[in-house]
C-alpha cells in the first residue's frame, strides 16, 4: 500500500447545484448586481412592495437563464460558441496577389530579423 494519497479528479471543473465552471461566477455576479439594484431602489424611496417582486422575478429569471446556459453549453461550450460566431462564413479575394506576397513578406521579415540579431550580437561582443 502506498503512503501517498492520489488526488483523483484534481483537474475536474467545479460543479455547484448543476452549474458548471464559469457559470457559478456568472450567477454570483448577477446576484451581487441584484443586491446592488435592490439597495439603490430602496435608497431612492421606492416601496418594498414594488421592489421585492421586481428583484425576485429578475433573480429567478437570471438563475433560470444561467442554469439553461450551463446545461446547454457545458463547461467550455459557451466560449466556443461565441468564438465560432466571430468567424466569417467565407472570405473572398479578387486576386492572388495577397497570397503571392506572403512569401515575399516572410522573406523580408526573416532577413530583417537576421540583420537585427547579427547587429545585437556584434554590439554585445564589443
Amino acid at each position: 500500500m502506498s503512503i501517498y494519497r492520489i488526488n483523483k479528479g484534481v483537474s475536474k471543473s467545479i460543479v455547484f447545484r448543476g452549474l458548471k465552471a464559469q457559470y457559478i461566477a456568472y450567477l454570483a455576479i448577477g446576484l451581487v448586481s441584484l443586491l446592488i439594484a435592490f439597495a439603490v431602489l430602496y435608497i431612492c424611496g421606492l416601496s418594498l412592495w414594488m421592489i421585492l417582486p421586481l428583484i425576485l422575478t429578475s433573480g429567478m429569471a437570471f438563475f433560470y437563464g444561467v442554469s439553461w446556459l450551463s446545461h446547454r453549453f457545458g463547461e467550455h461550450g459557451l466560449s466556443k460558441h461565441l468564438a465560432r460566431r466571430q468567424l466569417p462564413y467565407s472570405i473572398w479575394f479578387n486576386s492572388r496577389k495577397l497570397f503571392t506576397d506572403l512569401t515575399k513578406r516572410s522573406d523580408l521579415l526573416s532577413t530583417a530579423k537576421n540583420k537585427l540579431l547579427t547587429k545585437n550580437i556584434s554590439d554585445e561582443s564589443k
